[in-house]
């Protein structure tokens, strides 16, 4: 798996056109190449939207940093899964994960927010040998990932 941990991040809209701030990972290859990684699963944790364009209060943006953190750390060195994916938007943050199983996901899931009081979190998982998820968050930051996979400040085009 590579380390590089190369990040892009862009606005969509939601299919409500609500505003959705998308943040892709780059350096997936090797994961993908392997075709047990399969399963996506995804996390969602909802919140209170606040203003027009429904983004979390900065204490619930503190705390869905935390828990990106607490990911990061539980999956650094480990092959368990690969967060490839982060929307924000709407009154909520989904993380999207690929993985070879639900049961290791489980596992890493509960180490991962331990030390976090219950959260209120939906859990969804299903098949996705082709990664159809990633390709699209791919196909509609285009212009984001191109710009990051070439080391320019992605953020400049928008």
């Amino acid at each position: 798996m590579s380390s590089k941990n190369e990040w892009f991040t862009c606005p969509a809209s939601s299919e409500d056109g609500r505003t959705i701030i998308v943040t892709g990972r780059l350096d997936v290859e090797s994961y993908r190449a392997r075709e047990r990684n399969n399963i996506r699963v995804e996390v969602t944790l909802p919140y209170e939207a606040e203003g027009e364009f429904g983004f979390p209060s900065e204490a619930d943006a503190e705390l869905m940093e935390k828990i990106t953190d607490a990911f990061n750390a539980a999956l650094k060195g480990k092959n368990t899964a690969l967060l490839t994916g982060i929307y924000t938007g709407g009154g909520e943050r989904n993380w999207v994960f690929y993985t070879f199983s639900t049961e290791s996901f489980g596992g890493f899931l509960n180490r991962a927010l331990a030390a976090f009081p219950q959260l209120p979190l939906k859990i969804y998982a299903e098949n996705d040998p082709e990664w159809a998820e990633y390709d699209e968050m791919r196909a509609i930051c285009a212009t984001a990932a191109d710009a990051a996979a070439m080391g320019d400040d992605a953020d400049e085009d928008f």
